[in-house]
């Protein structure tokens, strides 16, 4: 490693984190070092965090039901370099393809998490170190040698590294909630973990919160600054917001005592319904770090990341976005005017009572590994408006006008517009990188933990609740409506048609692959006559949908007519024959066709449609999946045979080219390549099939159907 590479760690005591770097510069070989500095400086501070575990046990085993253990934390955030890089076609070669497919996908509790732990054998603490150390010679030696014009955009390499480096620091944030949860004897403190040593212990010395009052103003929501963003960050929206009061400081935890000793979690009054089932189900009686008796304030203690401490009455209470909720309903009822949560904007424009970024701040590592009280850090008239704790809003994410996704994470906010998460604001101790600046969009459904309290307001805002009863997103409503909307031209329905056409292959059933799914009606199709079907998609915003449809039997969309207008629609499983029978049949799970899991096996028939001219590596997919099929197994392949250079490199098409100067068509490159495995067991076929784009404009198209038969 060169000596720009290495960084000064102290031996003791918190290192302030770097500043995520500008995408602007003049000169681009400082830029590089900046980027390459940055890098190392978070792989390294990762892998910090996890000094902090003591026991092996902390590694394997789920801190909560619905995240992964450590261990998948700890390569999944490596394996997202290499993932990306492959993805972006910057790299052509996996570091371990076993381990990237492992530790790939499942860090939220999505629904298409595979969290089954007989799914997992999981690689050894001392195995993943040795991954990480070839990932980390990798991406340096990429970071070192790749083309870098500046400003920095989407389109930069640069912005690849840049999406894995903000990737790892929120995990970073996220790993240290999970060790947080963990038992305390696996855990053990660090010197260069410190806990703030300021605490009140006596109630009664805790300084009483008030409210200021805040001006009003036109505001533009959206990224501004020239830092790497997420694609949620970019767009505007334009908001009026009137004058309102706000709490001086956080929330301390005295403050909160007030609500629960007045039976605040046995009053189902203060609480939504979504909050009081959560409360039902966890039996929830004070916050989730609180430890002791909350009848017994001096025996309460206060759960940090790696030990209890004395309960802190002074530091920002921890809650979920239900408890904060609760709380303002229960403080509007004994006030008598409107308490609520901030919203975004609203939060937005206290952050210009406080924005000073030279302001002090428990943010960025730059003071300790824990909150602080709640009057340490003033910033213009309050405290704490940037870090401490994150701060509760009652804003369920969405985009902004004009949000696009960015083709490379496609699923890092699209599956939380779903009226279930909710923004966080402000940043906490933790927080560095893209997390502590003012434009960041970090959202958590309402029961999850982060290092999260809130602030109130006394505000006649009414944040609209967002049910997202149709799905706009072009992309999806594209394919929601191919699968299940109704037939054009006299066309039949594609899915079902190769569906029909399987289920003829196949007499006896059995298990069956459906990979490419989209959203799943080729799978649920199958699940008419196969015991058990897989259906796997890479777009996770695709296997969204195939599992809304399997949870509520419905999916409602909408897709353009012309201009603005569009027209609303519902995919209905029942008005297609299609119930809870064959959706108890099928897994849907987000998977890379070009590195499956090694659980996808056995299987009696696979379905490949329209896949293979959007593979990057056609050939190692079609080498791969027959090893995944019994012997006897069939293989439907369909495909049009685009064949496109920004999806395939050219010279990785199966055909379509000239050979030694003859034409190669794909069917003929299919025979030459499967011959070793399969043998072709009907005539290739054309399957017609229509996409809508809108009233006027449709796509039709037609695929060749071949079909093989495993030796």
């Amino acid at each position: 490693m060169s000596g720009r590479l290495r960084r000064a760690v102290a031996a003791e005591g918190l290192v302030a984190a770097a500043a995520t770097p500008s995408l602007t510069g003049v000169d681009p070989g400082l830029k590089r070092d900046e980027i390459l500095a940055y890098f190392v400086e978070t792989f390294d501070l990762y892998e910090r965090l996890f000094d902090c575990l003591a026991d092996e046990r902390a590694w394997f085993t789920k801190a909560i039901p619905l995240r992964h253990p450590l261990i998948f934390y700890f390569g999944h955030t490596a394996a997202f370099f290499v993932n990306k890089l492959i993805a972006a076609g910057l790299i052509d070669r996996r570091v371990d393809p076993v381990v990237e497919a492992m530790v790939a996908i499942g860090v939220d509790e999505m629904s298409w998490d595979d969290l089954d732990e007989r799914n997992y054998a999981w690689p050894s603490v001392g195995e993943i170190r040795a991954y990480r150390a070839r990932v980390r010679a990798l991406v340096a030696g990429f970071i070192e040698t790749m083309p870098l014009a500046l400003p920095i955009d989407w389109d930069s390499p640069a912005w690849a590294i840049l999406m894995g480096v903000e990737h790892e620091r929120i995990h970073l944030e996220t790993s240290s909630v999970l060790i947080r949860q963990l038992p305390l004897a696996w855990v053990t403190p660090q010197p260069h973990w410190p806990v703030c040593p300021m605490r009140r212990r006596d109630l009664s010395s805790v300084p009483s919160n008030r409210l200021i009052a805040v001006g009003g103003c036109d505001l533009v929501l959206g990224k501004r600054d020239q830092t790497y963003g997420w694609d949620n960050e970019y767009g505007a929206r334009r908001v009026r917001v009137a004058p309102f009061e706000a709490a001086r400081m956080l929330v301390s935890n005295a403050e909160y005592l007030a609500f629960v000793r007045a039976g605040g979690y046995r009053d189902a009054n203060w609480w939504t319904d979504e909050g009081w089932a959560w409360r039902g189900f966890t039996k929830a009686v004070m916050p989730t770090f609180w430890v002791g008796d909350p009848h017994d304030a001096d025996g309460l203690r206060l759960r940090l990341m790696t030990e209890e401490v004395a309960m802190p009455w002074d530091w920002p209470v921890e809650v979920n976005q239900l408890e904060a909720s609760a709380f303002c309903r229960w403080k509007a009822a004994q006030t008598g005017r409107p308490v609520q949560l901030p919203s975004e904007a609203e939060y937005m424009v206290l952050r210009g009572y406080g924005s000073d970024s030279a302001a002090p701040a428990n943010i960025n590592l730059e003071r300790w590994a824990s909150a602080c009280p709640v009057d340490h850090f003033g910033q213009g008239d309050f405290f704490d408006i940037v870090g401490n704790v994150w701060q509760w809003t009652n804003t369920a994410i969405d985009g902004y006008d004009g949000f696009k996704v960015h083709p490379l994470y496609d699923d890092f906010s699209t599956p939380t517009f779903d009226g279930k998460h909710n923004l966080i604001k402000g940043g906490s101790w933790i927080s560095t990188g893209n997390e502590a600046i003012a434009s960041s969009r970090y959202a958590f459904r309402r029961h999850f933990f982060q290092h999260a309290g809130f602030r109130y307001l006394v505000s006649s805002y009414r944040e609209p609740d967002v049910i997202n009863p149709y799905e706009t997103d072009a992309l999806v409503s594209q394919y929601a409506d191919f699968h299940y909307g109704p037939e054009y031209f006299s066309v039949a329905n594609f899915p079902r048609t190769l569906a029909e056409i399987a289920i003829g292959l196949c007499p006896d059933g059995g298990r069956a692959l459906d990979i490419g799914c989209a959203v799943g009606r080729a799978s649920l199709e199958l699940a008419r006559h196969f015991a058990h079907v897989d259906g796997v998609d890479y777009s996770a915003r695709f296997i969204d949908v195939a599992l809304q449809l399997v949870a509520k039997g419905r999916f409602r969309y909408a897709v353009p007519v012309e201009g603005e207008l569009v027209d609303y629609r519902e995919a209905r499983l029942e008005a297609l024959d299609l119930g809870t029978e064959q959706a108890a049949r099928v897994d849907f799970s987000q998977g890379d066709a070009l590195n499956l899991k090694e659980k996808y096996q056995g299987y009696d028939f696979v379905l490949a449609a329209n896949l293979i001219d959007r593979l990057r590596e056609p050939a190692a997919f079609l080498r791969d999946i027959g090893r995944r099929m019994k012997s006897g197994g069939v293989l439907m392949l369909t495909s049009p045979y685009t064949w496109l250079a920004e999806f395939t490199p050219k010279e990785n098409w199966l055909g379509g080219v000239r050979e030694n100067g003859e034409a190669l068509t794909s069917h003929h490159a299919l025979r030459r390549l499967l011959d070793g495995d399969f043998v072709e067991i009907a005539p290739a076929r054309d399957i017609p099939f229509v996409i809508r784009e809108t009233a006027r404009k449709h796509q039709h198209s037609v695929a060749q159907l071949t079909t093989w038969r495993r030796r």
